[in-house]
């Protein structure tokens, strides 16, 4: 199954924290690209993690040819052609950048989208810009027209609670005000993620999954359990396995091996290239339904790491 992102990076501070070094990347069949990219670094304002860093905020970068770009032949190459890089934030210390990557492909359907608030402007969250492949063009007009204010929509949900929100079936859901123009568009759920940054701004992140070309085959939402002693999944989903349990019967193993309790602990995303390489039955689960990659992103709010989100490849 063809996913609607198609390379996943991670970009971390030096010893010395001047520059960006390779910190992982997940390349899927875009092989010569991930070659280029592992033997980079990034200064502040160099290339797009350097962009990030240097502005201190989430970039889509709508096209990779020319500008500052620095990969821009290597990308072509390998068919990509947009993207979307976060950077996660502890206070006012940069713990990483990491970058999406996605594909030019006239059949690619969903979006990744990039709102934000301006409390100097307005009390409500707008579209900044976003990537939407092949998404019908109602449901584009709809976005950009879309005011938020804290608490509603998807994004404003994310806002309003510091934390990921996930909405399955968002073409039937009340909580999501583009509902007709999502099922007009085969858009079917939805992931809002917090990336807050040193400004008093706010940013928030919306994945927004189609069946032909899902944003991630498996999406998980990781929290503390009730004791503080490991985590539990809150949420996931999987395309071949379909809606997966939650609660105190679903945790990580907690051992040294264990990517998602790593992001954790660490509040910096981390990687494996084998997701059924993961202990216990995380494991198992993603080796049952012949997942390949993960990447998980620490959720950093008021301080301190309050989920871990998972998508898997």
């Amino acid at each position: 199954m063809k996913t609607f992102i198609r390379v996943a990076e991670v970009w971390v501070p030096d010893a010395d924290r001047s520059l960006l070094e390779f910190g992982g990347g997940l390349y899927g069949n875009a092989l010569s690209f991930g070659a280029v990219s592992r033997s980079m670094c990034f200064g502040r304002g160099e290339g797009l993690p350097g962009r990030v860093w240097e502005e201190g905020r989430p970039i889509v970068l709508q096209q990779l040819q020319g500008g500052y770009f620095q990969r821009a032949a290597a990308a072509k190459s390998a068919g990509l052609s947009c993207a979307v890089a976060m950077p996660v934030f502890f206070g006012e210390v940069l713990n990483a950048v990491v970058v999406f990557f996605c594909g030019g492909d006239d059949a690619q359907t969903g979006a990744i989208e990039l709102w934000r608030n301006d409390p100097r402007i307005s009390t409500d969250m707008t579209l900044v810009d976003g990537y939407y492949g092949a998404t019908a063009a109602a449901f584009l007009s709809a976005s950009r027209e879309t005011s938020l204010p804290r608490g509603a929509g998807l994004p404003g949900m994310a806002w309003q609670s510091g934390g990921s929100v996930f909405i399955d079936g968002l073409s039937s859901s009340a909580r999501f005000l583009r509902a007709a123009e999502a099922d007009a568009a085969g858009i079917r759920h939805g992931l809002a993620l917090p990336c807050p940054v040193p400004s008093a701004d706010q940013y928030v992140l919306s994945f927004l999954s189609a069946s032909a070309t899902p944003i991630a085959r498996r999406i998980e939402g990781w929290v503390p359990d009730a004791e503080g002693k490991g985590l539990q999944r809150a949420y996931g989903l999987c395309e071949s396995a379909g809606t997966l349990p939650t609660g105190p019967g679903e945790t990580t193993s907690g051992s040294g091996e264990d990517t998602i309790a790593e992001a954790f602990a660490s509040g910096v995303p981390r990687l494996r290239q084998r997701a059924g390489d993961e202990p216990g039955a995380v494991g198992a689960s993603a080796a049952a339904a012949g997942l390949g990659g993960l990447i998980v992103l620490p959720v950093i709010n008021e301080g301190a790491v309050s989920e871990a989100v998972a998508l898997y490849f």
